[in-house]
């Protein structure tokens, strides 16, 4: 049992008056009449809660996966049974990685009736989210006391990169991103791949007349050709202490791991085969590409229980790894970050010898921090030597893009929330240009 604040101060207004009454020596009947009247309702309260038939059930409704950085909706739903209205605070106990503390709700719910209550929740890690009880503190009209239930079971809910802005992405998957109202568009290509020999119709290219066909035939016939499919994709995403870097509350390596499962679920709906490879001082985990069915779910499985290891990456083990699995030329990107042109040069010997065989995409980070400050007009003496200081991470940046240009690298120089959209971008420009 609980006793609400209304309780506490009708008490304490009753000490008062009897406090006085006795200091004046005089006991008035109205200060004892208004102490017995607390007291009878108070004893009726009690009784309404606890004597009278009638209970309360309550269920917490949610998803078996969560979607980091995007609102989950978690409802609760109570069902009340007493013969009377009630008032239901309700505290669920939120696992610890949101630290919430004062997480509360209040809900009236009428006689032999059932409420829903929902809110949203929206993670930034990933990992296995432990949910605790459902706590339900139930008053009567009267609401002098509270009657403590505790319902709804602990349970576990993992949280996985941002698979509901998949939808999204799918959009960009579509041939030339053209939209017509809701249907896909199926845009015939022009790489190697032939398709179909087909009649020619005004506004086909002149330059794929099948003149063979043709003079079989007694109109002109045309060659069609679709883009290159089933060529391997292959996102590395490094796991080192570099990418432990927090941004809008979450880390380099959240943005990265959302990042690189819309880009490998845009390649299989591309028809291309999909791979992943994570690494810090050792290599973690390799997925062979491939484009099955459940691809996609075994990258998503594997990619949810990533973690930083705080050390340093490894990238000669990520070569040998390479170069005894990956026998097919295929498109190696690789989600890391280098902050100086320094920790670009000890690493590059390794990326000069993946894109020797591979075509080779290499994603880092720009600091929006620095970049804000570059781009500011200083007012003072500090403000200068901070500028300056800013300046020379920029330049180092940019020099880090031109080297590995030089050494016929691509690359992409991209901010934390444009991440996504920049890296399918680039897949789909590679596409088009039949680099892939």
């Amino acid at each position: 049992m609980f006793i609400s604040k209304r309780w506490y101060l009708l008490l304490g207004a009753c000490v008062i008056l009897l406090f006085t009454s006795f200091f004046i020596k005089i006991l008035y009947q109205p200060v004892v009449a208004f102490t017995l009247a607390v007291l009878a309702i108070t004893l009726l309260d009690y009784c309404l809660l606890f004597f009278l038939k009638g209970s309360l059930k309550a269920n917490r409704l949610l998803s078996s996966r969560f979607s980091i950085s995007d609102d989950n909706k978690v409802t609760l739903s109570i069902i009340n049974s007493y013969p009377y209205k009630i008032k239901a605070r309700l505290i669920d106990e939120l696992p610890f990685q949101f630290q919430v503390r004062n997480f509360e709700l209040v809900v009236a719910i009428g006689f032999k009736s059932r409420e829903t209550v929902a809110y949203n929740l929206k993670p930034l890690s990933r990992g296995e989210f432990h949910f605790g009880h459902l706590l339900c503190f139930v008053s009567s009209p009267i609401g002098l006391l509270q009657r403590r239930y505790k319902i709804a079971e602990p349970t576990m809910v993992k949280v996985y990169p941002a698979f509901q802005q998949l939808r999204k992405y799918q959009l960009m998957a579509i041939s030339g991103n053209t939209i017509s109202g809701v249907k896909k568009i199926r845009r015939l290509g022009h790489s190697l791949e032939f398709e179909k020999i087909k009649d020619y119709v005004m506004g086909d290219d002149v330059r794929t007349i099948n003149w063979k066909a043709t003079a079989r035939s007694t109109s002109l016939m045309v060659n069609t050709f679709t883009d290159a499919r089933q060529q391997q994709i292959y996102c590395l995403i490094d796991k080192g202490r570099s990418m432990k870097m927090p941004f809008e509350g979450m880390t380099l390596l959240d943005h990265s791991i959302n990042a690189c499962l819309a880009l490998l679920n845009v390649a299989l709906l591309k028809q291309d085969k999909a791979g992943l490879i994570t690494f810090s001082n050792k290599v973690s985990d390799v997925i062979v590409a491939d484009r099955r069915t459940n691809q996609l779910h075994r990258i998503l499985e594997t990619l949810y229980k990533q973690q930083t290891l705080f050390q340093e990456s490894d990238y000669d083990a990520v070569w040998s790894a390479i170069h005894r699995g990956i026998t097919q030329r295929s498109l190696i990107l690789v989600f890391t970050n280098f902050e100086t042109y320094s920790s670009l040069e000890r690493q590059l010997p390794f990326l000069k010898k993946i894109a020797q065989r591979h075509l080779a995409c290499v994603i880092f980070f720009q600091n929006t921090l620095l970049k804000e400050i570059h781009e500011s007009t200083p007012d003072s003496i500090e403000g200068i030597y901070i500028k300056t200081i800013a300046d020379q991470f920029d330049l180092e940046k940019r020099q880090i893009v031109k080297e590995l240009r030089r050494h016929g690298i691509l690359s992409i120089l991209t901010t934390p929330q444009n991440l996504g959209i920049d890296v399918i971008n680039k897949y789909l420009e590679l596409k088009a240009r039949q680099m892939v």
